[in-house]
């Protein structure tokens, strides 16, 4: 399970240190495609393979499955980890979350979320005027 939250900053050649509590727990090899929100979505192959299996069983008829398969699967990229613990980020993967140059690299349970600082203050600041009221209705589910 991943879990916490680590500050870090992308070089000049797009490469980002993953931190060493997600090393282990994302493997040799892992993806990294858009995500939600504008961020970067980081799954283990396991994980990933799992959630494409569960995109491949929705409709090919709604377009709305269509567009976020596409969106998905367009942007994914495998990643391995150089020696020093980095990944190149690919520059339509940092365009896409407005990533330049620091960033918040988040664990979310099953999978790792990258963010532009920027991008996480700003959805941490929305997210916590409604947290309340949000467990409230997930707590009824």
């Amino acid at each position: 399970m991943f879990m916490g939250e680590f500050q870090h900053t992308v070089d000049a050649k797009g490469r980002l240190i993953i931190p060493a509590k997600f090393r282990d727990g994302l493997g040799e090899r892992f993806i990294a495609t858009k995500g939600l929100e504008n961020c970067l979505f980081v799954f283990p192959e396991k994980e990933w393979e799992t959630f494409g299996d569960k995109l491949k069983a929705l409709p090919m008829a709604s377009g709305a499955a269509r567009a976020f398969t596409r969106l998905l699967f367009s942007g994914a990229t495998d990643c391995e980890l150089d020696p020093q613990g980095r990944i190149n980020l690919p520059a339509n993967l940092r365009e896409y979350a407005s990533i330049e140059k620091d960033v918040v690299v988040v664990g979310v349970s099953s999978r790792v979320e990258i963010w532009s600082k920027a991008g996480w203050e700003e959805y941490c600041k929305k997210a916590e005027e409604s947290y309340a009221e949000t467990a409230e209705k997930l707590l009824d589910f």
